[in-house]
């Protein structure tokens, strides 16, 4: 019997979906080799709510009937600023809570507290709004320095720019971190969003979190923490540094970084795919488009010893650019096998057939 290719069953799987909604989301399908059936695989493995069978059922119950807020500087909206409209969702929140957010810079620290789940913020797509602050380390400590911090759980980002404009950090000023998103409740979405800053860009702080078509900007340890996330078509954009330095601190912890079909970008030998910031840390990239800006060597291994690994995880799959080459690699970066790579590279990796859903339309 002939074995049925890639491409076929992810349009098998699609048929399967709409023909028969309400079906259980199979976690197990792997994202596809070609990054032109991306959005196909996509569509077909992660439903609306009202087709899903197997979502967390308090989830369900909170996507039954969202209710709708307006943010506009202009004064048209329900509130002016994003962080006035978070504080009218009630504490103990049980419903979604959409959030549309009107174009221009909104300069004002956002936090989505613990006990505030089932918030999106829903940027207009043709006019992305800009969420802007200036805090660093030295102020608030690294993580409490964001511009945004979410730590309930279920929230999604849709169409949003997100900034730490705090100066860069040149050495020899002490915290000047300054982190633009701080990522700590579990089961978050990110759809066509922007992280920039320099240092500690973006804190994946802990728990399970997706992102997919975004961009995410910065120096050193721009990607960092505890997390077990998903990163699907998205651009890396390394100034100088090291984009990863993710924290798992034993090989008990299920956490990692997995880069699927993304893009590496910067200037020539710009900086280093990770570094292993803690003894396990983790972290693979499958199908990444690698430019010059990635450095032979690649990874940087353990404090003080960057050509030795100890227990880290830094695995390499069918990755393409100039920047890909493993010649360079240290004798801890793995080149994955099929096998190897499989539970990196399907929703099951954040068990997202329970809580993903797709972007947000308003």
């Amino acid at each position: 019997m002939e074995t049925m290719r890639p491409k076929h069953l992810v349009m098998l799987i699609f048929l399967v979906h709409y023909l028969c909604p309400g079906v259980v989301s199979d976690d197990s399908i792997p994202i596809p080799a070609s990054k032109d059936e991306v959005n196909s695989w996509f569509t077909a493995n992660v439903q609306p709510a009202s087709d899903r069978k197997n979502l967390d059922p308090k989830l369900a119950k909170a996507e039954s009937k969202p209710k709708h807020i307006k943010v506009s500087k202009d004064g048209k909206g329900d509130f002016k600023t994003v962080s006035e409209a978070i504080k009218s969702v009630p504490k103990d929140n049980t419903q979604r809570v959409i959030i549309s957010i009107g174009g221009g810079n909104y300069t004002e620290r956002v936090l989505i507290e613990r006990e505030k789940p089932f918030i999106t913020l829903y940027g207009d797509p043709k006019d992305m709004p800009s969420i802007t602050f200036h805090s660093t380390a030295a102020k608030d400590g690294t993580v409490g320095s964001a511009t945004v911090i979410v730590e309930a759980e279920y929230f999604t980002a849709v169409n949003l720019n997100i900034l730490n404009s705090a100066p860069r950090p040149d050495g020899k000023r002490k915290g000047a971190q300054a982190v633009a998103l701080t990522q700590s409740g579990d089961k978050a979405a990110y759809y066509n969003c922007k992280l920039y800053g320099f240092q500690d860009t973006f804190c994946d702080d802990k728990g399970r979190h997706f992102f997919k078509d975004c961009y995410i900007e910065g120096t050193v340890d721009f990607i960092f923490g505890n997390g077990k996330t998903l990163y699907l078509n998205t651009e890396l954009h390394v100034l100088e540094g090291v984009i990863t330095a993710q924290a798992r601190h034993t090989n008990a912890e299920d956490t990692g970084y997995s880069f699927v079909h993304c893009k590496i970008t910067g200037h020539k030998e710009a900086g280093f795919l990770g570094r292993g910031w803690m003894a396990f840390s983790r972290v693979i990239y499958a199908y990444t488009e690698m430019t010059d800006a990635v450095r032979p060597l690649g990874w940087h291994g353990v404090p003080g010893k960057p050509h030795y690994g100890g227990t880290t995880y830094f695995g390499e799959y069918k990755n393409t650019g100039p920047g890909a080459k493993m010649d360079g690699r240290p004798n801890f970066a793995k080149k994955m096998t099929d096998e190897e790579v499989k539970p990196f590279i399907t929703l099951g990796f954040i068990e997202g057939s329970k809580w993903l859903l797709p972007p947000t339309k308003v």
